[in-house]
């Protein structure tokens, strides 16, 4: 298949060079230049583009199989979500309008649902978020399933929860610097996929993925804050996080859930086994690779 990657960062590099090593023909846009060499060393054509400008777009080729829009608001504010996902997909749908493709991937959040009360959600849940980021990601959805529903275009959503893996594990990297806390006495959940799993639900979703559909991309075992923490200590032997306030979360750009998310869409629709099933594992991986680099010293 001839594949464009919208945003080749930590999950669209790794997936378009996965890609690239099934064979597929393997394009990947990022929105600045000087790094093309780091895109051409895994095997992906690359592009510089920024889709929130339509006249970048008019420059790339338009015969596309398949397209993936992992792309990243570069940690940015309401306006830059706006930017890039609400308007950058108004443009691509545009650009696409006299070009049909087979599959078209959008990797959302499940920062869209908003649930509080640590209940099980899956696709069908209500989706209410309190934070304006992941309403911009909720508008992007709908417009995508508008498109789909007026002129069949072929979009699949993806809800992904927290992405971990090498080098990349917020609260992982926050509890090794000190700097973790437990808030709501640590009775919050916390959804997690690792990176690998990612690339393979992305890649599922374009091989076996219905036009349509959403799916959500998280591992079989959410887990409470406090129990992942104290695994965490007991693998490393250092002391527990302390307790903290809410409300030190404020402000915390996709709001602040407690939610179960389910993944049994995506195991039984899509048939994925995944490969770091709970925390546990992948962490475990995690934990290992950063004592064998001699980051991790105990």
């Amino acid at each position: 298949m001839r594949v464009l990657i919208l945003g080749c960062g930590y999950l669209g590099l790794p997936l378009g060079a996965e890609l690239a090593r099934q064979g597929h023909e393997v394009h990947g846009v990022r929105r600045s230049p000087g790094t093309e060499s780091e895109l051409e060393a895994e095997g992906i054509r690359p592009w510089v583009a920024d889709v929130g400008c339509a006249d970048d777009l008019s420059r790339l080729p338009t015969n596309w199989d398949w397209i993936v829009n992992c792309l990243s608001s570069s940690r940015g504010g309401v306006d830059e979500y706006r930017k890039v996902y609400l308007n950058g997909t108004r443009n691509l749908l545009e650009w696409l309008a006299d070009n049909p493709i087979k599959k078209y991937v959008f990797t959302s959040s499940t920062s869209v649902y908003g649930q509080t009360d640590g209940s099980v959600v899956t696709e069908e849940s209500p989706t209410n978020p309190d934070s304006p980021t992941s309403r911009v990601l909720l508008e992007t959805e709908a417009l995508l399933q508008r498109a789909f529903q007026s002129r069949s275009f072929p979009s699949i959503i993806l809800r992904l929860a927290g992405i971990y893996g090498p080098g990349r594990s917020h609260l992982f990297h926050q509890y090794l610097r000190g700097e973790a806390r437990l808030h709501d006495d640590g009775r919050r959940f916390i959804n997690m996929i690792h990176l690998q799993d990612a690339i393979r639900a992305v890649i599922a979703a374009l091989e076996n993925g219905q036009p349509g559909e959403i799916y959500n991309v998280a591992d079989d075992m959410p887990v409470i804050q406090k129990v992942f923490f104290e695994w965490l200590s007991i693998q490393l032997g250092r002391p527990m996080p302390p307790y903290a306030p809410s409300t030190e979360l404020k402000g915390r750009k996709r709001g602040l859930t407690n939610k179960q998310v389910s993944n049994q869409k995506l195991r039984t629709i899509l048939g994925l086994k995944l490969l770091f099933p709970t925390y546990k594992e992948g962490y475990s991986a995690e934990i290992q690779r950063l004592r064998d680099s001699g980051e991790l010293k105990n």
